[in-house]
């Protein structure tokens, strides 16, 4: 599938800042499944604003040609071992509540990792309510567990936590999703989780759609949890009364590449 995608984050300040310093995760790795076929207006990993200012806009907009690898991982250049991604974080911290669901779900599943993984896909995605308005600040994974339900990014953290409670790698995937049923206009992005399979290395489950990835995903960023694989972050010194706002657009592109 050719996906078409617009991004545009803007801030504005009731006071000019002074100067800014972003870090922006905004383009899609060349990966297997996953390929920039044409960058239409791209940014630099690191943005430096050093003048006052009022307003700051950082828009990209491109096509990626996707394929449907069935929700496994490949052509990733792997940077850290999987151990890494056991370590939790304030997000994705499980309590009780998380660690006994993820326990539940082993002992139906015995010992085969990848049945485990689906079991508490489905069952994310089955009890927990997705929430189509994502412009707010993150919660975390107990929070959104115990209120039954969020955005894309909080089924992400609750089936990262219930992962690592096991013993089970898991990361953070930022991206975007090109989904037949709703608008291609939204509020923000789309963000899902990768755990560590033996057998099959890593595996993409959405649990906010209740499927593994397929073509329909365009992979961006991967970190520990949303904050380390947040599209734009960074520090501002002075910028009084800040007002963000995003606007993502995810279509199919008009012109397929004909196998």
């Amino acid at each position: 599938m050719r996906i078409r995608i617009s991004h545009l984050i803007a801030y504005r300040y009731e006071t000019p800042a002074t100067s800014v310093i972003q870090m922006l995760r905004l383009t899609s790795p060349r990966i297997a499944g996953s390929t920039n076929t044409r960058t239409l207006s791209a940014t630099s990993p690191m943005c430096l604003r050093p003048s006052p200012f009022s307003e700051l806009a950082v828009a990209v907009e491109g096509e990626v040609e996707t394929r449907d690898t069935q929700g496994v991982v490949r052509g990733v250049v792997e940077r850290f071992p999987p151990s890494l991604y056991l370590r939790t974080t304030a997000l994705t911290t499980p309590d009780p509540n998380i660690a006994g669901f993820a326990a539940a779900n082993r002992d139906v599943a015995g010992g085969d990792i990848l049945d485990l993984l689906h079991r508490m896909l489905a069952r994310l995605h089955a009890d927990m309510t997705r929430d189509r308005a994502t412009f707010r600040a993150a919660i975390t994974a107990a929070q959104a567990f115990s209120a039954k339900h969020g955005a894309g990014r909080d089924f992400a953290h609750v089936f990262i936590a219930a992962a690592r409670s096991l013993g089970i790698p898991a990361r953070y995937v930022g991206g975007y999703f090109r989904c037949d049923d709703e608008a291609s206009e939204q509020e923000a992005g789309h963000a899902w989780a990768e755990a560590f399979v033996p057998t099959l290395g890593w595996v993409a489950f959405d649990a906010a759609n209740g499927l593994c990835a397929t073509d329909a995903h365009v992979r961006v960023a991967v970190g520990l949890d949303e904050l380390s694989a947040a599209p734009l972050r960074g520090t501002r010194y002075g910028g009084a009364g800040e007002a963000l706002s995003v606007k993502v657009r995810v279509e199919q592109a008009a012109q397929q590449i004909q196998n």
